[in-house]
């Protein structure tokens, strides 16, 4: 049976393992051609067979560009871009935060989503048709105690994806995010036991939220379905947020 992304070109940042792992996984399963961004490449495992593996920093704009570029040789065009890569960083009050910490984790998580979507909006408009995802996170809505960088930028991705929906609208390009609850990944071992239990505390149905469940969405976003909806941020907090 033919999948919704058939014949599709895709980016996914941060994708050799974790959530942007089981994203890659699931929009090749739906038919895409999918290039993996990762600064570690050679932690990929193997379980599909993407289009190319690459070893980008997504917080270095020449890097990303000249990702872009190979990726297009790769896959003649790139229709979706999945703006996953991200860190946690410290777990600690603002006032003492390390400076060089907040830089890394604004450059990561957010400097990495406008240089991603700098370089692909183009290709994209050119075309008349494109998806743009970036993962955010519920702390860009609440902001959460003991991670401000991390929540600021979460904000930030919030913030810039409604300009850019609003500015791409009727181009056939749309630009959403989505704003995970806490996921059971690796990013787990940066964080304290009690921030894990008071995260689990917060969402309503008792639960993390599963890496499928966000590459099920992610995957309808990025699909012909999801045609009339851009600069919107799509939920998956368990019932915790309220707006």
């Amino acid at each position: 049976m033919a999948g919704t992304l058939d014949g599709q070109g895709a980016i996914v940042t941060g994708g050799a393992r974790g959530i942007g792992l089981g994203i890659a996984r699931r929009l090749a399963a739906e038919g895409a051609r999918v290039v993996i961004w990762d600064r570690a490449p050679e932690a990929f495992d193997g379980s599909f067979a993407p289009a190319l593996v690459s070893r980008v920093d997504v917080a270095d704009l020449a890097a990303v560009e000249a990702g872009f570029a190979a990726a297009v040789a790769a896959l003649g065009a790139v229709d979706i871009l999945v703006n996953n890569a991200g860190i946690n960083g410290p777990v600690v009050e603002s006032w003492e935060y390390p400076p060089e910490a907040w830089r890394q984790v604004i450059a990561v998580d957010l400097d990495s989503v406008f240089y991603g979507c700098r370089a692909a909006v183009p290709h994209m408009r050119a075309r008349g048709h494109g998806r743009i995802v970036n993962v955010a996170s519920i702390a860009g809505k609440e902001g959460v105690p003991g991670i401000s960088a991390y929540s600021a930028a979460k904000a930030g991705v919030i913030g810039f994806t409604k300009s850019l929906g609003k500015e791409l609208a009727g181009s056939g390009v749309t630009a959403n995010c989505i704003a995970p609850a806490m996921t059971e990944t690796e990013l787990f071992r940066e964080m304290t036991p009690e921030h894990i239990a008071a995260m689990k505390a917060k969402i309503p149905m008792g639960r993390f939220l599963t890496v499928p469940e966000i590459a099920a969405m992610v995957a309808w976003i990025a699909g012909p379905e999801c045609s009339f909806t851009t600069g919107f941020v799509f939920d998956l907090t368990g019932g915790r947020a309220t707006y």
